[in-house]
């Protein structure tokens, strides 16, 4: 009998809370550089012990393969991977601790972000586990009125996010942890886009729930299962839907905000296939933005149907 690979949400977070409070502590006092230097012996004790994550990171280097050049792809490595992983694991406290500021990121997309700041009505975000996706506060700070809320499992991360919330005093920014759309969650959601706020959800992992809403989409190049929730989500709301990716690039994050649709409409007859169209669309937007940062994508599990072969 084949077994079925873990599930993202039952995987167990690493780490201790105090191990993460000590290196916040050492980037304090050294800085970037000097951080570095104590991350690197933590890496490497990550990258001897959990061996399923790197080979998670092995599969998703081989599946890039293709769509690099060949000298691209021969400077990629697992470990380098954990490397760019802790690196922005510390950028995510920066973030909640308001040492992440506007001159410390690029809006890509001018136009877009014109777009939120004059627009009355709220929408739906999709985000990933590209780059730091917490640098999406960024919004707040750029327009100081709008109020986000980030839908998310958080249950498999409690000591990241308690520290989260210690370190964070954002109050336009609200975390929702949930584990399917109930009608109260909905009423909730509702009211945050009519009062002309942004629901933030990820796009590349699957419920929680089981794999009732997702679909069979074309990944790097392999049949990968994708969630149908965000896209559900913004025709139910009747509200734009938005792809954002932020990206690190020579030490500034590039924030790259793309309008999907005005208005999602499914028809009854074809509602799995146009639901199922528009998570490939988010897909081939995922993949283009994974090519061009090929160490920032995050997802430490078995992500595909059938694994490549493996050389560690």
């Amino acid at each position: 009998m084949v077994k079925l690979p873990l599930h993202w949400s039952k995987i167990n977070e690493i780490g201790s809370m105090w191990g993460i409070k000590i290196m916040l502590v050492i980037h304090s006092v050294f800085g970037r550089w000097g951080f570095r230097v104590f991350l690197y012996p933590v890496i490497v004790y990550y990258y001897v012990g959990q061996t399923s994550a790197r080979r998670a990171s092995n599969e998703y280097l081989q599946r890039l393969q293709p769509f690099l050049k060949l000298k691209q792809f021969r400077k990629l490595s697992t470990f380098k991977h954990f490397l760019m992983f802790g690196e922005v694991l510390i950028d995510k406290f920066l973030v909640w601790m308001n040492k992440i500021h506007l001159k410390d990121v690029v809006f890509e997309t001018p136009r877009t972000i014109k777009r939120i700041d004059e627009s009355k009505t709220g929408g739906v975000i999709v985000v990933s586990h590209l780059g730091n996706m917490e640098v999406c506060s960024a919004l707040v700070q750029q327009f100081p009125d709008l109020k986000l809320t980030i839908l998310g499992f958080t249950q498999h991360a409690i000591k990241f996010n308690a520290l989260m919330n210690t370190a964070s005093d954002t109050s336009s920014i609200e975390l929702l942890q949930v584990t399917d759309i109930t009608p109260e969650v909905a009423i909730r959601l509702s009211e945050r886009i009519n009062d002309g706020g942004y629901i933030i959800i990820a796009g590349d992992r699957t419920p929680v729930t089981g794999n009732e809403r997702v679909s069979n989409v074309s990944f790097l190049g392999e049949s990968a299962l994708l969630p149908q929730g965000a896209f559900i989500l913004a025709e139910l709301l009747k509200c734009p839907i938005y792809f954002m990716f932020c990206l690190k690039e020579q030490s500034r994050y590039h924030i790259y905000l793309e309008l999907f649709s005005e208005r999602l409409r499914f028809s009854r007859k074809e509602r799995h296939s146009e639901v199922t169209s528009a998570v490939q669309l988010y897909a081939h937007r995922l993949e283009y933005y994974c090519i061009k940062a090929p160490l920032q994508w995050f997802n430490f599990f078995s992500f595909w149907h059938a694994p490549t072969s493996r050389k560690e």
